[in-house]
């Protein structure tokens, strides 16, 4: 069941352009109301790591509550969210682990490769991402220790 009052950013580099555009039609049909912090040409090469903070800096602040990157693997872009307090970005390619991200970590950046997933996949896994519930209960004390104090 998709929170239709999710503020959702999208950031990619000129690698994964493509599939952040399919994304983001999909996440705006979904009737969310989605923030394209860039690339908006993929012929212009971009650094991932200049779109990975502004995206995570955002959330980090709470003007976002969840973010999508994508980039070639997905990798070099959950690496950069990472540094930042409060993210925790996941790079995945299978539907249950984007589920699991959620409910146990609560996870709110999704990074994606567009070299490693296909659209109806990347669909897939952003839409698990956007509707599986945080649990909290027993796995709150976990994520506890992830931030230092």
């Amino acid at each position: 069941m998709l929170e239709r009052s999710l503020s959702l950013a999208v950031a990619s580099d000129h690698a994964g352009f493509r599939l952040k555009e399919a994304l983001t039609e999909s996440a705006r049909h979904w009737g969310l109301e989605v923030t394209d912090l860039g690339v908006h040409d993929p012929a212009v090469s971009a650094d991932y790591p200049d779109l990975a903070h502004e995206l995570a800096g955002g959330v980090a602040e709470g003007r976002f509550e969840r973010g999508l990157l994508v980039c070639g693997t997905g990798l070099g872009m959950s690496i950069v969210a990472n540094r930042h307090r409060g993210v925790r970005a996941v790079a995945l390619s299978n539907v249950y682990s984007a589920r699991m991200s959620r409910a146990h970590n609560n996870a709110n950046v999704l990074c994606l490769g567009e070299r490693v997933v296909g659209v109806g996949l990347a669909r897939e896994l952003l839409r698990a991402f956007l509707d599986e519930p945080y649990l909290a209960g027993r796995h709150q004390g976990r994520l506890d220790k992830v931030e230092p104090g």
